[in-house]
């Protein structure tokens, strides 16, 4: 088949990077901030290429083991009691990813004291996620609330006076040498920051295919819906639901695995939501739909930043719009919905219904026919869509079934 797709690894990693710090205004960017300071550090370090690009995208992920946002926020704050846990988990999620697995390590060990370490700092390992501790814990340190070069002294003394208790002298000698510019605490607390890195960072000249995009949307799905028992498995669900009604329909075979990746990350902005929402068996209240309704226009911003997925972006974001314009958050109506933004709806909806829940038991063919032909009948679904699902509706469950019993048992690998 022929892959006519290509995005750039350095402006997909970076748009993925911000939208994991979107729990929180307290660590909004920590990720790519630190990930600008391990830049610095790791070039001061005459680093070789391939090392500095591991531990810079060690540095934009190194937190995605704590996967709820109330569990990011104690993080930064110093407030877990069990920091390796997070960092198992890290581990084990990027394993998967055969592009992201030398970073393994490093994620790893990013929380390890240097006196734990019985190789000397020489060693890639020990270096790398050595820098990665001090960029990590001098990220943590800064005041947002306090100009930059106001605080970077007192930054500084604090993490000297970790010096071989925590980190190595070495990689606190490397921040005193690029401490002393201005550009770069400057760059730090910069809001144009994600675009310095882009235009200067590693990977900026790695284009990646269809099939790695499409394993890294599942390495990305996986950080969205394990973070709750509630959504184990309902991304991997839709993916596989909407690419087989794509099938169906008769997309082209390009068309369909875009869709899995579309379907993969179509809740990407449900990172921001809190668990107490997610989880909530109850029906929500205005207020808390009202923080709900963000979650597609995240996943639009988001993915919106990143060249060459529009269709992408148009397919994942749409799928709470509805043909009468009554759907949020733009209200669009069956003029703007295309057809793939249609099937990734029916399927969000198809999945949700048919899947298991906590507090309740999944709907037979019947129930979920009946809720999809319903909103069909009301405009608000594509009722030729609704029906190949009805004429299908075996096959497709059983596809979307055993899609789902993979991204569980991942999930009872990594917990």
């Amino acid at each position: 088949m022929h892959r006519d797709i290509n995005v750039n690894l350095l402006n997909l990693v970076l748009s993925l990077s911000d939208a994991l710090d979107l729990a929180g205004p307290e660590i909004s960017q920590h990720q790519i901030r630190t990930a600008f300071i391990v830049w610095e550090l790791g070039r001061t370090a005459n680093m070789r290429s391939e090392l500095l690009e591991q531990l810079f995208i060690s540095a934009l992920f190194h937190d995605i083991g704590a996967l709820s946002p109330d569990e990011k926020i104690a993080i930064h704050k110093d407030k877990v009691a069990d920091l390796e846990a997070h960092c198992i988990r890290g581990q084990r999620l990027l394993e998967i990813v055969p592009m992201f697995r030398p970073c393994a390590g490093i994620v790893r060990f990013h929380h390890r004291v240097w006196p734990d370490w019985d190789k000397p700092i020489e060693t890639d390992l020990v270096l790398q996620s050595q820098i990665l501790c001090l960029a990590d814990k001098l990220e943590r340190f800064i005041d947002r609330d306090i100009y930059i070069l106001h605080q970077n002294e007192d930054l500084i003394s604090r993490i000297s006076s970790l010096s071989n208790e925590q980190i190595s002298p070495v990689v606190i000698d490397l921040l005193k040498s690029v401490a002393v510019r201005e550009d770069f605490w400057l760059d730090i607390a910069s809001p144009r920051l994600y675009a310095i890195l882009l235009r200067n960072a590693p990977c900026r000249g790695v284009e990646i295919e269809l099939d790695q995009l499409i394993v890294i949307s599942e390495f990305v799905r996986n950080l969205i819906d394990f973070r709750s028992e509630f959504t184990i498995t309902h991304s991997a669900g839709v993916s596989a639901a909407a690419s087989a009604i794509a099938d169906l329909f008769g997309l082209t075979e390009l068309e369909i695995e875009l869709m899995k990746v579309a379907g993969n990350l179509h809740d990407l902005g449900k990172v921001a939501i809190p668990n107490a929402i997610l989880e909530k068996p109850d029906k929500l209240t205005d207020e808390e739909f009202a923080v709900m309704r963000q979650h597609t226009y995240l996943t639009h911003t988001v993915l919106s930043s990143i060249g060459g997925i529009q269709q992408i972006t148009e397919w994942g974001a749409f799928h709470h719009e509805k043909l009468d314009g009554a759907g949020y958050p733009f209200h669009l109506d069956a003029k703007k919905i295309n057809t793939g933004s249609r099937i990734v709806a029916v399927a969000d909806i198809f999945t949700a219904l048919a899947e298991d829940r906590p507090y309740r038991k999944g709907m037979n063919k019947e129930g979920v026919m009946s809720v999809l032909k319903d909103w069909g009948a009301k405009n608000l679904l594509d009722k030729n869509i609704v029906s190949l699902v009805d004429g299908h509706y075996e096959q497709i469950h059983w596809l979307t079934s055993e899609a789902q019993k993979k991204a569980n048992d991942t999930y009872r690998q990594i917990y």
